[in-house]
């Protein structure tokens, strides 16, 4: 089966590591995921406040070693994408978390499907998301 290549979200990886069955079919069918200095950046506030730092910053580490995952920083390109989405958005009177325009930026500037399970990602036009396995099957 092939699906699309991801951009994962940060509830979407929460949801992956607490075993959510339809978050662990999209992550083993998955090829390639990507995560983005933003996710990366939550999970770790996270993990800072968490019980388990260490221990979630250790199986991190191990998901970000996988040949499947890439890494993306944001870069001059990421912020072109950036502006014009927040315009957009504003435009339209539908503005959505800073951090999460970020991911957006990130997931049309590389052409990813957003792995989310935030409801406001499905107002922009430009980028495509899923919360389970059919959402990202290619036809």
């Amino acid at each position: 089966m092939a699906i699309d290549n991801i951009l994962i979200d940060t509830n979407a990886y929460a949801s992956f590591k607490q075993g959510n069955s339809e978050a662990v079919e999209i992550i083993r069918h998955s090829s390639f995921i990507g995560l983005n200095a933003i996710v990366i950046g939550e999970l770790l506030a996270g993990f800072a406040v968490g019980n388990r730092e260490s221990q979630n910053r250790q199986e991190l580490e191990i998901f970000l070693k996988s040949p499947r995952v890439s890494f993306f920083a944001i870069d001059h390109e990421t912020t072109e994408y950036y502006a014009a989405i927040y315009k957009e958005l504003r435009e339209k009177g539908r503005p959505i978390p800073t951090n999460d325009l970020w991911i957006v930026a990130t997931a049309v500037q590389y052409k990813l499907t957003i792995f989310t399970y935030d409801k406001h990602f499905k107002t922009i036009d430009k980028v495509r998301t899923g919360k389970c396995l059919s959402d990202f099957v290619r036809l």
